[in-house]
């Protein structure tokens, strides 16, 4: 069964999500090299993972938790993509 998303994140938001999120990956991916406690490594494992979950939420252009609070973004609505 194949389901299609709709999608509920504006195109500048997409950029954004892209950009932070690849930032916030990258950091800590950086700061994981480096990481002296356990307590550290948790946070910065945290902190990439988020960054990877703004990246794909950005590139497929649809936001789960949007979808769940049943968010669109006014210039999204009445759109069919």
């Amino acid at each position: 069964m194949t389901t299609r998303w709709s999608t509920n994140i504006t195109p500048a938001e997409r950029a954004a999500r892209i950009l932070i999120g690849g930032l916030g990956a990258v950091a800590g991916i950086v700061l994981l090299t480096g990481a002296t406690s356990t307590l550290a490594v948790v946070l910065e494992l945290l902190l990439v993972v988020a960054g990877l979950d703004l990246v794909v939420t950005g590139a497929l252009g649809h936001c789960p938790l949007y979808a769940k609070l049943g968010h669109v973004p006014a210039s999204l609505k009445g759109s069919t993509s």
